[in-house]
């Protein structure tokens, strides 16, 4: 399998709502990514509320054979399924993905918490009795926490083929992500590798200007972005990097070095190590949307993350996030509208508390 995976997290959508996906761009998308031998699809239950899943029916299931790709899909737990609502979920996804089986299934999201939760409901072994009865082809998960819980899980799972992991260069020595130890863990547990969020949510593909120099000054003609991706790539566990693609120059950027792949080399790795440690985030969000879907107020947390992070890297650009967050608002609910209802904290991959910084960003920017 060719190393670069379509993500289906981030979709073009038509006036910005997200569950209006634009089919004819993702059509346009997703054949010149079959057109180039890549297979490897990912979805949720959950992503575009629902309708990712339905757009790769549209746009890839009814127009493709079935041989010529593979799709991979998660199985929800943070609202605390009982059995019937796990079966309820897969159907939904069966038929929204109009598929006869599915190639890879995970559980969404493991933490320590939803673990034990995984565990006492009987998650796993419905995995087990889905693949038994040959519904799903290969099961895992999908896993945001430290080293130390993902070892138990293997440790007491050790029937999950993969492992599905945040792990880009900016998060690899990175004490609270721990994606160089989580990494080791799944290699030692030999578990092959998934690779999410190697951009760190589009953040590294338009970095600080000192840091875009870096990267532009050693390889003129590659995009920040790709330096992103073949880092993780080049990691010799890892089975597919996902891309969450919304435009086609993107999907054109990524095929024109994954086509000819070539691993990032030791000189090319200590320029990623000092870009680094310029890259300082006040708030490590990576516009997953998981915090949107449920929010009463509207309000679009990623965006107003993004404004503020964009002030706090450089000063400089104060106003123009100031101008960035009144033009948010014209279609978001505001900060201030927040009721502390607490569903984004739950939903949060990275566990950030997210109504405090919404309180902080609105002092800062508005």
């Amino acid at each position: 399998m060719k190393k670069l995976g379509f993500g289906l997290m981030r979709l073009p959508c038509i006036n910005g709502d997200g569950k209006n996906i634009d089919l004819e761009k993702v059509k346009e998308m997703v054949d010149l990514f079959l057109a180039h031998g890549y297979t490897y699809f990912d979805t949720a239950y959950v992503y575009h509320g629902g309708f990712s899943e339905v757009a790769f029916r549209e746009c890839v299931v009814k127009r493709h054979p079935r041989e010529s790709f593979t799709v991979t899909t998660k199985l929800p737990l943070f609202p605390n399924p009982d059995r019937a609502g796990m079966e309820r979920m897969f159907g939904e996804s069966m038929e929204r993905l109009g598929v006869d089986y599915i190639d890879y299934y995970w559980l969404h999201a493991l933490n320590r918490g939803s673990y034990q939760f995984a565990v006492s409901s009987g998650a796993f072994d419905y995995l087990r009795e889905l693949k038994a009865q040959g519904k799903i082809k290969h099961m895992g998960f999908s896993f945001h926490d430290n080293a130390e819980t993902l070892d138990k899980i293997l440790t007491e799972q050790p029937d999950m083929e993969f492992v599905q992991l945040q792990l880009n260069y900016l998060d690899w020595e990175d004490k609270g992500v721990q994606s160089r130890l989580c990494y080791e863990v799944a290699t030692k547990h030999g578990k092959p590798v998934i690779v999410m969020e190697p951009i760190k949510g589009g953040s590294l593909a338009n970095p600080v200007k000192k840091v875009e120099k870096m990267l532009k000054d050693a390889e003129p003609d590659m995009s920040c972005a790709s330096w992103a991706i073949r880092f993780a790539a080049s990691l010799p566990n890892v089975m597919v990097v996902l891309s969450g693609m919304s435009e086609l120059w993107q999907v054109e950027d990524n095929l024109s070095y994954m086509d000819d792949f070539k691993p990032v080399t030791d000189e090319e790795k200590a320029i990623l190590e000092e870009a680094a440690k310029e890259l300082k985030f006040a708030i490590p969000c990576t516009a997953c949307r998981y915090c949107t879907d449920g929010c009463p107020m509207n309000i679009n947390i990623p965006e107003i993350f993004a404004a503020y992070n964009r002030m706090k890297q450089d000063i400089h650009k104060k106003w123009e996030a100031r101008e960035k967050y009144a033009e948010i608002l014209k279609t978001s609910g505001s900060p201030e509208d927040c009721i502390g209802c607490e569903q984004c904290v739950n939903a949060c991959p990275q566990h950030l508390e997210i109504p405090k910084l919404l309180s902080e960003c609105a002092g800062d920017l508005g």
